[in-house]
């Protein structure tokens, strides 16, 4: 019988391409989220703890991905952060930890955002976490909360760094820059576009996710990147090559963050020590996808 997986936040960016990637590989895929989009995904709130521990006791999971948070940092509501990435996360291990005896591993997805501006680039596992926001430290905060079952469930704590792909929210500046381009637009307001990020490609993402669950690794963190950063000039540079169209980029200043991490670039040893690679594709590759399916 193939092992049984759960996604929570499975109708979020993430969730879609990781239940494709866990179903190449034979997994029986349940997900669960808020607001279900998908007709397949439950409803369940993380936040109500009676529904949860009920959730947790009717079925039987191998795997469970973490993945449902407030992830958007300019968030309106602080609070959020906490309630949804920290008591919600503890209401799903407490559940966890009462009704799946049989669990195997369960994933966390915190965040790199946890190291804020890190003294070293590129930042490995052994860095302070330092965050500058709130979403950064519901995530460091998650963690911590995590630690206390270490001894009791076999969890794995992932940072991603950065990552885009088809259908993300143009909330988030990789997926925005693309859209504006895609409707030449005239002028994309931006913030400082000389930072330095990661641009993984989702199904990369989704893909490490469903390595990380099968390899032995658990109580323990793991950054989860490329190890290569890109300017924000580059990935417009980039764009304008592709795209032919060449709109006018014009600083917003309310969009220039004064807690702003002018570089933020992963060191994935750990992670190739774990999983003995860990390929990505190029940038251009994942922009050009972006770019002729909206």
């Amino acid at each position: 019988m193939p092992a049984r997986v759960l996604i929570t936040g499975s109708s979020g960016f993430t969730g879609p391409y990781l239940r494709a990637a866990l179903r190449e590989r034979g997994f029986q895929v349940t997900g669960v989220a808020d607001k279900p989009k998908d007709p397949v995904d439950q409803r369940l709130d993380l936040l109500d703890a009676g529904a949860v521990g009920r959730f947790f006791g009717e079925q039987a999971f191998d795997y469970v991905v973490h993945l449902a948070a407030v992830s958007f940092v300019a968030h309106e509501q602080a609070s959020d952060y906490y309630r949804v990435n920290v008591l919600g996360t503890s209401n799903l291990l407490d559940a966890i930890a009462q009704h799946q005896r049989q669990i195997k591993k369960i994933v966390l997805a915190s965040s790199a955002i946890v190291y804020g501006r890190p003294a070293h680039i590129p930042v490995d596992e052994s860095a302070g976490p330092a965050p500058l926001n709130h979403y950064g430290v519901s995530k460091l905060a998650m963690e911590l909360m995590a630690r206390q079952w270490f001894d009791r469930l076999p969890i794995l704590i992932t940072r991603p760094f950065n990552y885009s792909g088809v259908r993300q929210s143009p909330k988030f500046v990789f997926a925005k820059i693309v859209d504006h381009f895609r409707r030449n637009e005239k002028t994309i307001e931006l913030g400082d576009t000389s930072v330095i990020r990661e641009l993984m490609d989702v199904r990369d993402v989704a893909r490490i996710y469903v390595d990380l669950l099968e390899c032995d690794a658990a109580s323990e963190v793991v950054n989860l990147c490329s190890g290569i950063g890109h300017r924000l000039d580059e990935v417009l540079d980039k764009l304008r090559a592709l795209t032919g169209r060449t709109p006018a980029i014009r600083r917003a200043e309310a969009l220039v963050r004064g807690n702003e991490i002018p570089q933020l670039v992963g060191s994935p040893a750990k992670l190739r020590s774990l999983l003995g690679k860990a390929a990505f594709r190029p940038l251009d590759e994942t922009l050009r996808w972006m770019w002729t399916q909206p």
